[in-house]
């Protein structure tokens, strides 16, 4: 009854703020379009609360696949700051008002948990703390957010489906883009290697960076390609986005990248190749063909032109060497988060005049966070992996039980995560939107599959 009431307060309270926010925008604009724009504001407002799971779908999408810019059109809209206030209101509402939330927990969140809490007192310790606490505060707490967000918002079949078609339909579009600038000769550094955006400071500017935010959906258009219960056209979409996400990444010409759609790949076909030497050798071809089709050879970094160990592989070496000196310096809370390129000249046996990237999601932990953050982060990482894989043989031993469609994001899932590991090696993933998108999901999935009853 006391909650019904709160509830009931607060809905009131919302409503008379709307309705005074609409009276002063007329007394101080009283314009006929500036009415209509005031008038639409309930049913916006009405919409968000809605739909809070969408808002924050949206918002994970526009932040990792950074599709404002990668449509350049849409970068003076402020859409991502739009759908953050639109997802944290909404979610708000549904936990402290309307309670309509269901707030559960897991192993995997208490790993995460511990985590965040290390990374937050990594801040405190860090060499740089404005830098440290720069990053937290314009990325990593909405990771954090988001990250329960999705757990706790992804309740349904609906709910689920939307989230891999969107996913995927972004995965598409990013790659059908760095295609297009392949072909154009638009945004290539080194001058074979395409980016994204590079001319506004993006993140996808780095071909890396841009082969990491392509392998996240491969695993999900995978696993609608292959997956036999979905309708024809579910599936020729997973094939389509399969080919461009395989082309894009080749674009890039990123070790790490091919190495993740090894391991996507392998993943998939483990479950379903019954000679597994058979798929080690297949997958050894795949791998050098994978190579040669991206002509990693021709690079200006790590071609075939640098005898022995290419620069590009001595530079991660040295970089590793680096983030090692950083943890034995501060074994227990480590440099901070985002503190590596910018201390790499203090740590480093070898200088060549500039600062690098720790190239490694592992070392890159392991430098931020210090040996026990890298501890927490693998043990988190162990728990997602058995988590995931759990469910998807909970799934496919009860096909009678659960929609086709869970099938295809618990296999997405668990092969999205072990593309994470591989790739994570070589690529820099530990405080980034991968991992924790998967671990929401992994999580969520976990919950659906335990508490789903049978049709």
């Amino acid at each position: 009854m006391q909650l019904n009431m709160i509830s009931r307060l607060g809905q009131s309270l919302m409503i008379l703020s709307v309705c005074l926010a609409i009276a002063a925008g007329w007394v101080f604009l009283p314009h006929p379009i500036v009415g209509l724009a005031l008038g639409l504001i309930p049913l916006v407002i009405l919409f968000v609360l809605k739909q809070p799971f969408l808002m924050v779908l949206l918002f994970v999408l526009f932040s990792f696949f950074r599709l404002h810019e990668v449509f350049p059109q849409l970068y003076l809209l402020r859409i991502p700051l739009l759908l953050s206030m639109a997802s944290l209101g909404a979610l708000s509402w549904h936990v402290i008002v309307t309670r309509k939330v269901e707030i559960y927990w897991s192993p995997e969140l208490t790993r995460a948990t511990v985590f965040f809490v290390l990374v937050i007192l990594s801040i405190v310790f860090a060499l740089n703390r404005p830098l440290a606490l720069n990053y937290f505060t314009s990325i990593y707490w909405k990771i954090i957010v988001m990250t329960f967000a999705i757990a706790w918002l992804v309740q349904t079949v609906r709910d689920f489906s939307l989230s891999l078609h969107l996913i995927t339909f972004s995965g598409l579009l990013v790659g059908l883009v760095a295609l297009y600038n392949k072909a154009y000769s638009i945004s290539l550094v080194e001058g074979t290697r395409v980016t994204i955006g590079r001319d506004l400071g993006s993140v996808l500017g780095d071909p890396n960076d841009l082969s990491l935010v392509l392998l996240f959906p491969f695993s999900f258009a995978l696993a609608l390609m292959l997956s036999p219960d979905l309708s024809r056209q579910q599936r020729l979409f997973g094939v389509v986005t399969t080919i461009v996400l395989i082309l894009a990444i080749i674009a890039t010409q990123s070790r790490g990248g091919l190495l993740g759609i090894a391991a996507v790949i392998a993943s998939f076909a483990w479950r379903r190749v019954a000679s597994k030497t058979l798929l080690i050798s297949c997958g050894s071809l795949l791998l050098a063909a994978l190579y040669l089709l991206a002509g990693i050879s021709g690079r200006e970094s790590g071609g075939a032109a640098e005898a022995g160990i290419d620069e590009s592989a001595m530079g991660r070496l040295h970089a590793w060497d680096a983030a090692f000196r950083m943890a034995l310096d501060n074994p227990l809370n480590g440099i901070g988060i985002d503190n590596f390129y910018h201390n790499y000249y203090f740590y480093s046996n070898f200088w060549d005049g500039v600062n690098h990237a720790v190239h490694s999601t592992w070392f890159g932990v392991l430098a931020e966070t210090g040996f026990l953050g890298l501890c927490v982060f693998i043990a988190m990482v162990i728990s997602v992996v058995r988590s995931a894989r759990k469910s998807l043989y909970k799934v496919q031993e009860n096909t009678y039980q659960f929609p086709p469609i869970m099938s295809a994001i618990a296999e997405g899932n668990l092969s999205g995560i072990i593309g994470f590991c591989v790739a994570g090696t070589f690529l820099t993933q530990g405080f980034t939107w991968p991992l924790y998108i998967l671990l929401a999901f992994t999580v969520a999935v976990a919950h659906f599959v335990s508490t789903h009853k049978t049709r």
